[in-house]
């Protein structure tokens, strides 16, 4: 097992990592909205945090030889489920498709006052995985033997 720092993401504040690998896979402690530069909680609400959350977490994960397309499941802990709206959409325009398996829970607290934190565990080549198992696509009519996979390629 290693462990994974960036610069680019708030440091770890105690006995923890940013992530540690083991093996093929990545598991990334949770990021809250801090902004790495001012060491403070971004303002602007639930949308802004959700944001910063998930710049800190590409950063971990770039330091692991990663990114957010190599995320297979998140937890994400909101202080407002009445927030699930906002958050879900700046959540879904970092993550491409098919987005990675997610559980939300409301949570009392989250540390330095934020309304959201993230945690993701990765693994290298999910995405190559899950392009090798999405459905072919037959490329058109009289060309059966040709199939497009999701990424564009055509194979046949």
């Amino acid at each position: 097992m290693s462990r994974i720092a960036s610069d680019g993401a708030p440091r770890a504040l105690g006995p923890y990592a940013q992530a540690v690998v083991a093996g093929d896979l990545v598991f990334c402690s949770g990021q809250v909205g801090i902004d790495p530069a001012s060491g403070a909680l971004v303002p602007g609400g639930i949308a802004a945090e959700t944001a910063r959350v998930l710049e800190n977490l590409g950063a971990v994960l770039r330091a692991a030889g990663l990114g957010l397309a190599d995320v297979v499941k998140t937890t994400v802990y909101l202080t407002d489920l009445s927030e699930f709206a906002a958050m879900n959409e700046v959540y879904g325009r970092y993550f491409p498709l098919p987005h990675p398996a997610r559980a939300t829970v409301q949570v009392a607290r989250l540390p330095a006052g934020a309304r959201v934190e993230i945690e993701p565990a990765a693994v290298r080549g999910a995405v190559h995985e899950r392009e090798a198992r999405a459905p072919l696509r037959a490329v058109g009519p009289g060309r059966a033997s040709q199939f497009r996979l999701p990424n564009g390629t055509v194979i046949g």
